[in-house]
């Protein structure tokens, strides 16, 4: 994909700009799909519902005030764990990983015109190595 502004073949797995071209970004559906039938799962278990509702009911406790990151990231993870959530973790095959590193490249050859120095500053990796 060379062109950063092309629909990708897989847009539910997919490196792309934001709008203003000043950001990538990253759209993993099957982590959301994941989730809600993590979710799911866990509500239909006995007890599940209550364990689940009290632990969304803290995190929108905590987000009706001024939480630290950490009262959040807690409370986040208090819901994952009634829910059941499993690490965000998508695996694929060698044709996505080749057309991923292909839409990355188009989004950093777009990226790097407006933050040159930044991008200067991170080490170069040989493709060969890894």
């Amino acid at each position: 994909m060379s062109d950063p502004q092309q629909q990708s073949p897989r847009p539910q797995l997919s490196f792309g700009l934001t709008a203003d071209w000043l950001r990538a970004r990253v759209r993993v559906d099957a982590i959301q799909h994941d989730t809600l039938l993590a979710l799911g799962r866990a509500w239909a278990e006995e007890g599940g519902e209550a364990d689940i509702a009290r632990a969304a009911d803290q995190l929108a406790e905590a987000l009706s005030g001024d939480p630290s990151p950490e009262e959040l990231d807690a409370r986040v993870q208090a819901v994952e764990d009634a829910a059941a959530v499993d690490d965000a973790v998508v695996e694929f095959g060698l044709a996505d990983a080749v057309r991923l590193r292909d839409e990355l490249d188009a989004v950093i050859a777009v990226l790097s015109r407006f933050s040159r120095p930044r991008l200067d500053a991170v080490p170069q990796q040989d493709r060969g190595a890894a």
